[in-house]
C-alpha cells in the first residue's frame, strides 16, 4: 500500500508541475498574441525579420519563438549555419539544427536567410590549420556546394561572403584571401549560384557608413556585375548606437548601393544604449576590451533602463525607420539581430558582463516603447 501511495504522490506532483508550466506558457502566449504585429504594417514595404538563436530553433524558448512567428516574416540563424557548427571536422556535416531552423521558416511561410557561407571568423580548427591552396580550394568548393545544394529551393537568400573588407576599403587578409587570392569572393558567388540558381545572393558587412569601406564594396560589386557574376544585394550590418551613425550617413549608404542596381538590406539591426571604448572598430568580434570589465561607467544600467533612455531608444528606431520607409523602393529586408534583450550578443560585446537593451522586446518578453513607436509609424504609412 505504501508503494502505491508513493507512486500516486509522484503522479500528482508531476501533474501539478506540468499543468502549472502549461498555464504559465499559455498565459505568456496569450499576452504576446495581444501585441500588434510589425509584419502587418511593413509587409508592403520590405521583409521584416529577426535573427534566431539555438534555443528558439530547438523549441527551448517558446516565448521568443512565438514572438518570431507573430511579429516577423523573415528569419536568419545567429549561428546554426556557420562553418564551425555545420562542418566541425573535414567533410563531416551536422545539419541537425540547420534543418530545424529551415523547417521553422517553411512551416510559417517565411523568407529564409542562410547565414553565412564564407566568413573568416567562427571557422573550425581544421580550417585554420590549412596551408596549401589546393586543400583550401577543395574545402571551399565542397562546403558551399554541399550546404547550398542541401537547401536548394528552401533557403531563399544567402549571405555568401561576410566581412571581407577593412575600413580603408582594402580586402581583409583572411585565410581565404591569403590562400585563394583576391578573387575568392567572386568564386564563392559563382559556386553559390551554380548550386542554387534561384537563390538570392548577398554580400554582408559592417561600417558601411565609412566612405572608404563602402567604396571598396562598391568597386567589388561593379567588378562582379561587369563579369556577369550574380549578386543581388549588399547587406548592411546595422549595429549602431543612440547617436551614431548619423541619419545622413545611413541615407548615403542606401543611395550609393542602390545606384549599383542591387538591393540594400539592413541585415543585423540593433541599437546599443551603452557607452563603448573609443577605439572600437565596428562589429569586429575579435576585439578585446577586457580592461574595461567591471567598470561601472561602461555598464550604467545594471538594474533597468531609465525612462529617459527608453524614450531615446524609441526615437532612434523611429527616425531610422522613417528613413527606411522613405527609401523602401531600394530596401528589400530589415532584420533585427535578436529577439529580446536578454539574449542579445551586445550583453557581452565588446565588454563582457554588461547589460544592454538594444532590441524591441525586454527580458520579460514585453514589447518596449520602441516597438510601439514602429507600430505607430507603420500604421500611419498604411492608412
Amino acid at each position: 500500500m505504501k508503494k502505491k501511495s508513493n507512486n500516486f504522490n509522484l503522479i500528482l506532483i508531476f501533474c501539478i508541475v506540468f499543468c502549472s508550466f502549461s498555464f504559465a506558457n499559455n498565459l505568456n502566449t496569450s499576452f504576446l498574441d495581444s501585441i500588434d504585429s510589425l509584419k502587418k504594417y511593413y509587409i508592403s514595404l520590405f521583409n521584416i525579420g529577426a535573427a534566431i538563436n539555438k534555443d528558439i530553433i530547438l523549441g527551448l524558448d517558446m516565448e521568443s519563438k512565438h514572438i518570431v512567428e507573430s511579429q516577423f516574416n523573415s528569419i536568419t540563424p545567429e549561428n546554426s549555419l556557420k562553418w564551425m557548427f555545420i562542418q566541425p571536422s573535414p567533410n563531416s556535416f551536422n545539419f541537425k539544427d540547420a534543418d530545424k531552423y529551415v523547417n521553422i521558416g517553411l512551416k510559417n511561410n517565411m523568407h529564409i536567410v542562410g547565414h553565412v557561407l564564407v566568413w573568416h571568423s567562427q571557422l573550425p580548427d581544421f580550417m585554420q590549420k590549412i596551408e596549401s591552396k589546393s586543400e583550401m580550394n577543395n574545402h571551399f568548393e565542397s562546403h558551399i556546394n554541399t550546404v547550398v545544394s542541401r537547401y536548394k529551393g528552401k533557403i531563399d537568400a544567402w549571405d555568401v561572403v561576410n566581412e571581407a573588407f577593412n575600413d580603408d576599403g582594402s580586402l581583409r587578409e583572411s585565410i581565404f584571401y591569403n590562400l585563394l587570392g583576391n578573387n575568392y569572393i567572386e568564386k564563392a558567388f559563382k559556386l553559390a549560384h551554380d548550386a542554387d540558381p534561384k537563390a538570392y545572393l548577398i554580400y554582408n558587412d559592417y561600417n558601411l557608413y565609412k566612405t572608404k569601406k563602402r567604396g571598396g564594396v562598391i568597386r567589388m560589386v561593379k567588378g562582379m556585375k561587369s563579369k556577369g557574376i550574380k549578386i543581388d544585394g549588399v547587406g548592411v550590418q546595422a549595429h549602431w548606437s543612440l547617436n551614431h551613425p548619423s541619419l545622413d550617413e545611413i541615407e548615403q549608404i542606401i543611395l550609393d548601393i542602390s545606384k549599383l542596381g542591387v538591393d540594400v538590406l539592413f541585415t543585423e539591426l540593433d541599437i546599443s544604449v551603452l557607452p563603448n571604448p573609443w577605439e572600437l572598430v565596428g562589429a569586429e568580434v575579435n576585439q578585446n576590451f577586457s580592461k574595461f570589465e567591471g567598470d561601472p561607467k561602461m555598464n550604467p544600467y545594471k538594474e533597468k533602463l531609465p525612462k529617459s533612455i527608453q524614450n531615446k531608444l524609441a526615437k532612434r528606431y523611429k527616425d531610422i525607420f522613417k528613413l527606411f520607409i522613405k527609401h523602401s523602393d531600394k530596401i528589400s529586408r530589415v532584420t533585427f539581430w535578436g529577439v529580446m534583450d536578454k539574449h542579445s550578443w551586445l550583453n557581452d560585446w565588446p565588454i563582457k558582463g554588461r547589460i544592454n537593451y538594444p532590441l524591441l522586446f525586454d527580458r520579460k518578453y514585453q514589447a518596449k516603447k520602441a516597438h510601439k513607436a514602429l507600430i505607430e509609424l507603420g500604421s500611419i504609412n498604411n492608412d
